[in-house]
């Protein structure tokens, strides 16, 4: 797909529509950035932009933009949906997600990760072993910076490691990975994705353009994921926690084994991996999948395993303060992610919860809270909704806070050793922050400020 000459609107003036629409002036198009929010929202300098010649249209998304527009690329935060996108594809213009301009300016394979869960552990993981082994690994993707300006560092002779979400898969046209992988499939961002089969259209359009060259991951273990094989032209790769498989990668008495194609090998046992909780058992398989396909010798990953400390953010200690350890799991945005947090502790959790709803189910994540969190103490948004559903399970003892200070502060109070204290919010942050990584950064400085 050529760019140069053609007159592209971004719409969506985040990282990833600034980032795409300085790349597209550098390959000769006309570019028109847009976003309904006005300068003043943005805490950045339009200035390098405009000075390459990118046309600004800031607070307003109408009709009128797309007068002469040979292609409309999307920034993740946009969605198919929104009103201007619907006119553009009325038009018949070309829609793009942001992932499928850095695809077609890609000079490197693509290993592409997907899924509800685990995204950002599995992609940085499988970097690491890359990188490991001496590659040359260039990570990206819905993790970092964004993917288009990610894989300007890569070469014929790299390979390009990309975390993509549901919403970047939306507007795909060739994006082709070489290696596709998909975790899991559970309800998310069904305010934006409208219906589950919405969603899962969209996370299944990372191996649409895949051949019989190309290989798709997925994990046997669940049941929508594991039958999505039934559509993908690309060879099969499963992983499995729970079932010991004819071929692929799995557990067999405690050990991460491959058998593939005649070869069998094993890597290491799961006990000895550094990052906790059986999902993580899990995300290291894939991991390990990538890898073999790639080439990567079994005593590369092992040592990988053993040394790979995990991603901010996710089940992270932060401090242990008069005995109590603190975690920071702030990416868990959403019920099935919390799961896995509590899964990883035997029991005796002080858990702050709550944020902006997704109006997901709540039962067997308040199941869970049952069993083993010893204070459920809610902020945001979704503590209301979140409180009845704790007093339907009988939960007693519930907590309100009006913010994450004053929550920190709750738990300080409340928590004695062996307890831990966990934020696992179960929720989106734009509530009360701007992302994730802000609300898990807050809350590590808060947790510091407790040993002053």
């Amino acid at each position: 797909m050529n760019f140069a000459g053609k007159k592209v609107l971004v719409l969506g003036a985040g990282v990833s529509g600034r980032a795409v629409s300085k790349i597209l002036r550098q390959q000769g198009a006309g570019v028109l950035l847009s976003d309904a929010k006005e300068t003043a929202a943005f805490n950045c300098d339009f200035s390098e932009l405009t000075s390459c010649g990118v046309e600004l249209a800031l607070g307003r998304q109408d009709q009128a933009l797309l007068t002469g527009v040979d292609y409309v690329v999307l920034s993740p935060g946009v969605s198919i949906y929104s009103p201007l996108v619907e006119q553009a594809k009325q038009q018949g213009l070309l829609v793009l997600s942001e992932i499928e301009v850095a695809y077609q300016l890609c000079p490197a394979p693509i290993i592409a990760i997907t899924g509800t869960n685990g995204k950002t552990t599995t992609t940085t993981l499988i970097g690491e072993i890359l990188k490991a082994a001496g590659r040359d690994a260039v990570v990206g993707g819905n993790i970092g910076l964004a993917l288009s300006q990610e894989v300007q560092k890569a070469t014929t002779s790299s390979m390009v490691v990309a975390e993509i979400s549901s919403f970047q898969l939306e507007a795909v046209v060739d994006f082709r990975p070489h290696i596709a992988v998909i975790l899991n499939l559970t309800p998310d961002h069904l305010d934006r994705h409208r219906t589950m089969a919405n969603y899962q259209a969209a996370k299944e359009n990372i191996f649409r353009n895949q051949n019989e060259s190309d290989y798709l991951i997925l994990n046997y273990d669940d049941p929508i994921v594991r039958d999505m094989a039934a559509r993908a032209a690309a060879q099969i790769f499963y992983f499995s926690r729970l079932t010991e498989l004819p071929e692929g990668i799995f557990v067999r008495d405690g050990v991460i084994t491959v058998n593939w194609r005649g070869v069998m090998q094993e890597i290491c046992q799961t006990d000895e991996i550094k990052i906790k909780g059986a999902h993580n058992v899990e995300n290291a398989l894939a991991a390990c999948a990538a890898a073999f396909i790639s080439g990567v010798d079994n005593h590369t990953m092992a040592r990988v395993l053993k040394e790979f400390p995990g991603v901010e953010h996710r089940i992270e200690l932060v401090a242990e303060i008069n005995g109590v350890s603190y975690y920071n799991d702030s990416k868990a945005t959403n019920p099935e992610s919390a799961i896995k947090a509590l899964e990883s502790f035997p029991g005796h959790i002080l858990l702050i919860a709550g944020g902006r709803d997704k109006n997901t189910d709540l039962t067997e994540f308040m199941r869970l809270v049952k069993e083993r969190v010893d204070h459920l103490i809610l902020i945001g948004e979704a503590a209301e909704r979140f409180a009845a559903a704790a007093a339907a399970h009988d939960i007693t003892q519930v907590h309100r806070a009006e913010s994450l200070a004053a929550a920190v502060e709750l738990a300080d109070k409340l928590a004695r050793p062996p307890q831990v204290v966990l934020l696992s919010p179960a929720c989106a942050s734009y509530d009360m922050f701007n992302n994730y990584e802000e609300r898990g950064r807050v809350f590590k400085a808060l947790v510091n400020q407790l040993r002053k």
